[in-house]
């Protein structure tokens, strides 16, 4: 038996298709394909890789007379970790919920300069006595205690969470009734989830209304600016709910999956990802915190937010090509 046909074989015995066993290489399937048809060898590297999937030797895929029965006698059989029904609803529960956490507690990091701004506003006007020492005080200790909340709120969602990483990590396999049942519950949802990001993006756009509105209808009364300021927050912060709980629903449903950014070869490639996407925010955390203690301008610096989630993308598709042209 041929390489080729040895290939074809080992595929259909362990149930992929030429997609899945591309995705596993890291490959694409016109690749295998081209491996299947007799049309091109594997390099070395991919000849190992093979072996350790298939658990058969690289003497066996090399060698056209050495059978498979006799190739794995010294090869333990190895499965990956299969994904039962219960532990897939179990999952999509715990996601359900904590995505309302979540979802609140960014709400309040939103809304937590609200006070402070307000607070500022009202110092600086002659009808309230008020002085600039305690607006900031009183303003920054509510900002503090909502911001400690919300903090609070996202570890007790990652400890809910911390016991389906491996969803996220790791490459597994999923019974047939159990994708059947994630297809259906995902297809089920589809209407709410489109519904709710458009909710949610139209609300953040319109978010901006207010603040330019307030410009527009009176310049100088500092309180009525701030104000509308204030409005633009809780605007953005309803339309983040609805996008964020949406969400973490749908990408529920892709890690059980294993679509979307859950891919199979997309999970080898996380951990490099991950550690762009922490250094990246904590350097935009860093220059929000600098030009704000520095200005004092609290009400300007929310753009620095939007600007580096417009840029994200990009730096992270720039990583990604960055890793594709090194392999």
């Amino acid at each position: 038996m041929i390489f080729a046909d040895k290939l074809i074989h080992l595929r259909k015995k362990a149930g992929w298709s030429q997609e899945e066993l591309a995705e596993r290489m890291d490959v694409t399937r016109q690749s295998v394909s081209k491996w299947e048809g007799a049309q091109s060898v594997p390099d070395l590297e991919k000849i190992i890789r093979l072996s350790e999937l298939f658990h058969v030797s690289t003497d066996y895929l090399l060698k056209d007379y050495i059978e498979e029965s006799n190739c794995q006698q010294n090869h333990e059989q190895v499965s990956l970790k299969r994904i039962t029904i219960e532990e897939a609803q179990a999952f999509l529960s715990s996601k359900a919920i904590t995505s309302k956490s979540i979802a609140v507690a960014t709400f309040l990091c939103i809304l937590s300069p609200i006070c402070l701004l307000l607070l500022g506003a009202m110092s600086e006007d002659t009808n309230f006595h008020l002085s600039e020492n305690a607006a900031g005080g009183i303003g920054m200790i509510i900002l503090l205690v909502l911001i400690a909340i919300a903090v609070a709120i996202f570890i007790a969602s990652g400890r809910k969470s911390a016991a389906y990483e491996y969803l996220e990590k790791e490459i597994f396999e999923v019974n047939p009734d159990v994708k059947e049942m994630v297809s259906e519950r995902k297809m089920q949802y589809s209407k709410t989830y489109t519904r709710n990001t458009i909710i949610g993006t139209t609300l953040c756009i319109i978010a901006l209304i207010p603040l330019f509105g307030g410009s527009v209808l009176n310049e100088e009364h500092t309180l009525f600016l701030t104000s509308m300021l204030a409005l633009s927050f809780v605007l953005a912060g309803i339309g983040v709910i609805f996008l964020i709980i949406s969400g973490i629903i749908w990408s529920s449903f892709q890690k059980l999956l294993q679509e979307g950014e859950y891919t199979k070869k997309k999970k080898q490639n996380q951990s490099k990802t991950n550690a762009i996407a922490t250094a990246y925010w904590l350097i935009v955390t860093a220059i929000f915190l600098l030009y704000t203690l520095t200005t004092n301008h609290w009400g300007n610096s929310w753009i620095i937010w939007v600007i580096a989630g417009v840029i994200f993308p990009i730096v992270a598709m720039i990583a990604n090509l960055t890793e594709s042209k090194n392999k």
